[in-house]
């Protein structure tokens, strides 16, 4: 596939840049044929269809995958072996084994791509990728609905609103969500028939045919179609639609559109007579939603509550009749299993009908729901393979990756975009870096209805995701079927049969123990990355990841080391490193020259870093939890870290410490920790975006001088002394929009009014601030605001602020605010915000929200 192509050239790249001082070349001119090979034929799939072929195509695709991985295998091989052998060399020769053969199986595949891209085969041609042509649905047709009640009187309102001008209603969801039911009992309501002069309905899919279309919707307003019709071209069958539409009240549903191209090519049969009419869509790209109409709101289906569910599953075994008490609690637990997904309900519910009487059968389905959703119907895969499918090539590898974590599993964005970035999946887009480069992926996934957001961040952003499970297990299947990655749990251990079976990438859940991943760790031997999710195991005698040398991504976050395991000296590939640790680092850490990441987890207060861990130029993050990092008090000016972002949990001790700020100067993300005053010019860290300044428990600390950069967006403050000056300092920041204060205590200044208890901002601070969360502050009595101070202002959450009185009145003022959030407050507090929140409803502002806790 493609993204094993963009892996290899990445790799190639490194290798051959002009400023590569590791690598002696030995071969140079056949690793630049290898690559101009990979980059011309990653060039042809990039610009051609990605969506499944026949089968002479996806043979094709599985050539190129295993020519693109055997030449990684060779070269990476060579690399390490290299490393290994020669530790402490600055440079090494890179003389890799025969490229040739491989080299020539691209030039073939190039070969074969160039002709079905250019001529087409006979088999694309008679392929099942055909347009779908439905015409007008049944009216007599009978659809089960359950939990669409609220969304069928919302669409119903919008269909027969009084809006004169043409309106595009866009119904967006994950596929077996129920946006076609949806759309058909609207289309078939008797309020909606009536309210129309005309309906018609056709179904687009992902290659369409325009004529078909046009005939199809013709049909539908016309009735049987004339020979002449039928011997029209498009151009006269779209002038005898649109002139059969005109003056007419009517209704087009366009179901399943996959891009925006196709809408391009359908708009202009519809005429806008300003009667009503209106063009009802159904897709699962939000992307396409916003195109058609970005003036107004597409409808978001959301998936049945357990309810709901239960309600469904009910109605499809038993329709009317009673379920018998002794299947009831079993068949609540295989509705919730379903996860609110109705074509899933449906599905089971057609399986569970056949065997009404049979508790067994119907705990064996509830033990697998999955399975038994394939067993009873093929095509439910297929429904949900059809959005993979049509995923670019680029996103395939970010989407299959989703079936490493477990069902329910929260998966971390920060943590998934650095294991993206150290597998190479992500291209470098101009001034983007590969961070950014994944977000946008998860942004592009998200819109596609195929990763739901499950937590945000206080800016907004994403914090972390989850997958729906039957599209997990979508991403496992297809994950295992193209060599992808292999995951281990209780359900699924087996190798796939077959003695060539090499998954690049092993997933260990917590449920699986390691010792139990293989007993020979042969079949391993080419996978690069080796996760650990959850507390699989707390003690690994002789762990089977060490033997993996060609790793790029080990994550054992959660396995338990009695010391550092010098082991993981020896992987030098490594590019993702997430382990425990409870004793200093070696300086020998240098030795893994490859390393983006690194996050330790451990016990100890402090950890001290070794300067040669300054010797490594593709650091990207540090993270340490529950610990603190030192530097080494005899680092200097030297090995200036251009590619390093985060430095979570830095301690700052000495002068030598604020000097090392120098050597950061594209750090985005800082955490300081320190017993000292803060004295620290931060001014020169032009990109640092988040920023966290924290003391000890038992330390005063305090701050009085902190020159920020005007780049700070997030600032959190913790367990600190804050005189108010200062906190004027901290309002001018223009870019500010999250704002954290924590268990901190204030202090006032000589000569000015304010005391050490009222915080009373000057106008004109906190111009850009979206979230204020004030947690904790003992000594904060009296607080002075209004929308002249955080005129942007939306979000505002105060947490255990015990001698906090009141909330200004002003607060309620603030245009932009959504949520007054208080948490452990007083009664004064309490009434306070009840008060602001009846004052906006009676300035007829009911959007204000107030939570309670």
């Amino acid at each position: 596939m493609a993204y094993n192509l963009e892996s290899l050239i990445r790799t190639l790249q490194q290798i051959l840049h002009p400023d590569n001082k590791r690598w002696i070349h030995g071969k140079r001119p056949q690793m630049e044929s290898l690559f101009e090979k990979a980059s011309s034929l990653k060039q042809i799939l990039d610009h051609s269809s990605s969506a499944s072929g026949p089968s002479s195509t996806q043979s094709l695709m599985s050539q190129i995958r295993d020519a693109a991985q055997k030449a990684e295998d060779i070269i990476e091989s060579h690399m390490v072996d290299q490393r290994l052998s020669n530790p402490g060399a600055q440079r090494c020769i890179i003389s890799p084994p025969s490229l040739h053969q491989v080299i020539q199986e691209l030039d073939s595949a190039i070969d074969k791509l160039q002709v079905i891209v250019k001529h087409g085969s006979d088999e694309m041609q008679n392929s099942s990728f055909h347009t779908t042509v439905s015409s007008t649905p049944d009216p007599t047709s009978k659809n089960t609905v359950v939990g669409l009640e609220e969304d069928l009187i919302q669409l119903k309102d919008r269909l027969t609103m009084l809006e004169s001008q043409l309106q595009v209603i866009p119904i967006v969801g994950m596929g077996g969500i129920g946006k076609t039911t949806l759309a058909r009992n609207l289309y078939n309501d008797p309020l909606v028939v009536s309210h129309f002069d005309t309906r018609a309905w056709i179904v687009i899919s992902q290659d369409y045919d325009v004529r078909a279309i046009l005939l199809g919707l013709l049909g539908c307003v016309i009735g049987k179609l004339t020979d002449e019709m039928l011997q029209m071209k498009n151009s006269q069958l779209a002038v005898t639609l649109y002139k059969n539409l005109t003056g007419q009240r009517y209704l087009v549903v366009l179901d399943d559109m996959w891009t925006s191209k196709a809408w391009d090519d359908v708009r202009m049969f519809f005429p806008n007579n300003n009667n009503r009419s209106r063009i009802m869509l159904t897709t699962r790209e939000s992307e396409v939603a916003n195109y058609v109409d970005s003036s107004s709101t597409y409808h978001h289906m959301h998936l049945l509550n357990e309810f709901e569910s239960w309600n469904l599953l009910h109605q499809k075994v038993f329709g009317k009749d009673d379920c018998p008490p002794e299947f009831v609690k079993i068949g609540r637990s295989i509705a919730i299993n379903c996860r609110g997904l109705p074509l899933a309900i449906h599905v089971i519910g057609g399986l569970l009908s056949e065997a009404k009487g049979r508790r067994d059968f119907w705990e064996h389905v509830a033990n697998d729901i999955s399975s038994a959703i394939v067993e009873k119907d093929a095509e439910f895969t297929n429904i949900l393979a059809l959005s993979y499918n049509h995923l670019p090539y680029y996103l395939k590898p970010c989407f299959l990756y989703m079936g490493a974590f477990p069902e329910d599993y929260e998966i971390r964005a920060s943590k998934v975009i650095r294991i993206w970035v150290a597998e190479g999946f992500l291209k470098s887009n101009g001034d983007k870096s590969l961070e950014q480069t994944a977000e946008e992926n998860l942004k592009v996934l998200v819109d596609r209805n195929l990763l739901m957001v499950r937590e945000q961040k206080s800016n907004g952003k994403a914090k972390s995701y989850s997958i729906h499970d039957l599209l997990r297990d979508l991403c496992v299947k297809k994950a295992v079927e193209d060599k992808f990655l292999l995951v281990k749990n209780r359900q699924v251990h087996n190798v796939p049969e077959g003695s060539s079976y090499f998954p690049r990438r092993v997933s260990v859940h917590q449920s699986y123990r390691i010792r139990d991943v293989y007993d020979s760790t042969e079949f391993m031997s080419l996978a690069r990355s080796f996760l650990c999710t959850g507390l699989a195991s707390r003690v690994i005698l002789s762990p089977v990841f060490f033997s993996l040398k060609l790793l790029r991504v080990l994550d054992v976050l959660h396995i338990e080391f009695h010391q550092f395991p010098t082991e993981i000296l020896g992987l030098v590939n490594l590019c993702y490193l997430a382990f425990p640790c409870n004793s200093d680092f070696p300086s020998a850490i240098s030795r893994l020259w490859n390393l983006q990441t690194l996050i330790v987890r451990s016990s100890l207060r402090f950890i001290y870093l070794p300067t040669e861990i300054w010797e490594m130029p593709e650091l990207r993050h540090i993270k340490f939890k529950k610990t603190c990092i030192c530097i080494d008090n005899e680092y200097r000016k030297k090995n200036v870290q251009r590619n390093l972002q985060t430095i979570s949990r830095m301690t700052l001790e000495h002068l030598t410490d604020c000097i090392f700020l120098g050597n950061i100067p594209n750090i985005k993300n800082l955490e300081i920790h320190s017993a000292n005053s803060f004295l620290v010019d931060l001014s020169q860290l032009h990109r640092l975006e988040t920023l966290e300044c924290s003391a000890r428990k038992w330390s005063r600390t305090s701050i009085s001088e902190l020159n920020f950069p005007p780049s700070i967006r997030k600032l959190t403050l913790s367990k600190l002394t804050l005189h108010w000056r200062f906190m004027t300092t901290v309002g001018l920041l223009s870019n500010l929009e999250v704002f954290k204060i924590r268990k901190c205590t204030f202090k006032g200044q000589e000569m000015q009014p304010r005391n050490d208890e009222e915080w009373v901002p000057t106008e004109g601070e906190f111009r850009s601030l979206q979230f204020l969360l004030l947690e904790k502050l003992k000594n904060l009595v009296h607080w002075q605001a209004d929308e002249t101070h955080f005129p942007r202002l939306r979000h505002l959450l105060i947490r255990g602020c015990s001698a906090l009185e009141k909330i200004p009145s002003g607060i309620g003022e603030i245009p932009t605010l959504e949520i007054i959030e208080l948490d452990e407050c007083s009664p004064s507090v309490v009434a306070s915000a009840k008060q602001i929140q009846e004052e906006q409803r009676e300035y007829g502002n009911d959007g204000l929200q107030l939570r309670i806790r």
